[in-house]
């Protein structure tokens, strides 16, 4: 299939275009330093006040991952377009496969609190690397991974669960069966799915919201879409609650 054959694709290389095109020229604050013990050495901090000069991966992955920078917002910019591509590709190497990892370091620099020139082009590149993550075959980083760093960047559901309902391809249905197979088991143990890292971040409401999603319009198109009988009880199990659900004779025997 050609590139022309993929829209998600096409606006999801748009985004990435905008984002290098956005934060060309960006660099860190000048006084800007860290641990030379536990982050890098002069010469490496010296690269993220030249604009532009493309990072060695593991130098890319010190630098997003440090949560100690005077000026993160300023770091985050010097970084995004490199950074962006590296997690589309799945080379981002986060601590333990988390990906929200990433996210929590987006949502450190505050990026919807940017001049609009600035969030705009970050908020697409979101929205876009989302979809494309449900729409395309090719997509390298698995959407529940996508919705998790989503979430902890922009600190809300809403957008994201939204832009699932209008997908409602087959493939979409499929994404959402993987996703509800990976939450079931720390959803049943009350538990959010991923990591909240940042301070502002609300893990006991996103994981009610993210719950309601899926007793209400999630469990209706795993129904539909003909996911596994057991899948659906799991996420039926939600609705109950304590002892309700431990001796529900559908309960997966899961252990906490």
């Amino acid at each position: 299939m050609h590139l022309t054959d993929r829209p998600a694709q096409r606006r999801l290389g748009a985004a990435l275009e905008n984002l290098s095109v956005t934060f060309r020229g960006m660099t860190a604050h000048p006084d800007e330093h860290n641990c030379e013990c536990h982050w890098g050495g002069p010469e490496e901090l010296a690269l993220l006040k030249k604009p532009d000069v493309e990072l060695e991966p593991d130098l890319l992955r010190r630098t997003w991952q440090a949560i100690d920078w005077s000026d993160h917002a300023a770091v985050l910019r010097r970084i995004l377009p490199q950074f962006a591509t590296v997690l589309v590709a799945g080379r981002a190497e986060p601590m333990f496969g988390r990906l929200e990892e990433a996210g929590y370091s987006l949502a450190r620099g505050r990026w919807q609190q940017w001049p609009e020139e600035h969030a705009g082009p970050v908020r697409e590149f979101l929205h876009a690397w989302w979809v494309q993550s449900l729409t395309d075959p090719d997509a390298v980083v698995p959407a529940h991974q996508v919705f998790a760093l989503c979430a902890e960047a922009s600190g809300t559901l809403e957008p994201w669960l939204a832009e699932w309902e209008r997908q409602t391809g087959h493939l979409a249905d499929l994404r959402l069966a993987e996703a509800a197979a990976e939450w079931e088991y720390e959803l049943l143990g009350y538990s959010l799915p991923w990591s909240v890292d940042w301070y502002e971040n609300d893990a006991e409401r996103m994981r009610a919201d993210l719950v309601a999603w899926l007793l209400g319009h999630a469990a209706a198109r795993l129904r539909e879409s003909g996911a596994p009988a057991d899948l659906q009880h799991r996420i039926r199990l939600l609705g109950l609650t304590d002892e309700d659900r431990w001796t529900d004779r559908h309960w997966p025997g899961h252990r906490y």
